[in-house]
């Protein structure tokens, strides 16, 4: 597990890009063609992925699946049976809350919005998500009480077992056909959707994208989003991440 851990790390960025700096302060004096080449390529990369301009174009170009507009949530009743809400990973033992875990800030963004949905279409909501660190409570669980408690909408199955995307529709899948669901809406951040339809669609279920939190619109800084920052750089490794995901997907599934 350490080990898988470190060489994931290390492999993304800004893991992998830090290596190539390294890698070009080791080469400096024997290979120094080679060493200015990985130094471009490392800081380019670092500087490129912390900038709101290149976070706008690359989400823009995943984010395929269409909002949902408010005027359309009532209506999805007579198009969906039920709302899945994917889970995002949880924050440890927040002090704030008596040092319990509690959900990130994406998976909030997506309680939020399918909570407006099921309160406008009465759908029944699955939340689904399992233990992110190896141990209690679940994503779902976790999403389910926030659902209930601050927003006053029941979740009528929770999803517990699930670690990848993947999971979240097999696993999903198989609760809801048992009880007759075979139309769902997937509530999920607007950058992952398509994914998540794919493997919804795959895991033999009729789906309609939710998507939030998008990311390719206009970025509204100054400049047009050329100068770096920090929150551009955490967006743009979740970008990655999903491109990645999304070929890994269709290669081995």
């Amino acid at each position: 597990m350490f080990w898988r851990y470190v060489i994931k790390q290390l492999s993304m960025p800004p893991g992998c890009l830090l290596v190539l700096i390294g890698l070009a302060f080791a080469l400096r004096r024997r290979r120094p063609r080679l060493a200015l080449a990985l130094f471009v390529l490392g800081f380019g990369g670092l500087w490129a992925m912390s900038l709101p301009a290149v976070v706008q174009r690359a989400a823009k170009a995943l984010e395929t699946e269409p909002a949902v507009a408010p005027s359309q949530w009532a209506g999805l009743r007579e198009r969906a049976d039920a709302i899945v809400i994917l889970g995002a990973g949880r924050e440890r033992g927040d002090p704030a809350w008596g040092g319990e875990d509690q959900n990130t800030a994406l998976a909030l963004e997506r309680v939020r919005y399918a909570a407006r949905i099921a309160k406008a279409s009465g759908l029944p909501v699955l939340v689904s998500g399992g233990l992110h660190y190896g141990s209690p409570p679940s994503e779902a669980w976790l999403m389910a009480q926030s659902l209930q408690d601050d927003f006053g909408v029941e979740a009528r199955w929770l999803e517990e077992r699930s670690r990848t995307t993947w999971e979240n529709a097999e696993f999903s899948a198989h609760l809801l056909k048992a009880e007759g669901v075979h139309r769902v809406v997937v509530v999920t951040q607007a950058w992952h959707a398509p994914r998540a339809r794919w493997c919804f669609e795959q895991a033999g279920l009729e789906v309609i994208s939710a998507p939030t939190g998008f990311e390719g619109i206009a970025n509204a800084r100054p400049l047009g989003g050329w100068l770096p920052e920090g929150k551009a750089f955490w967006q743009s490794t979740q970008l990655f991440n999903e491109a990645l995901g999304s070929l890994g997907y269709r290669w081995f599934y």
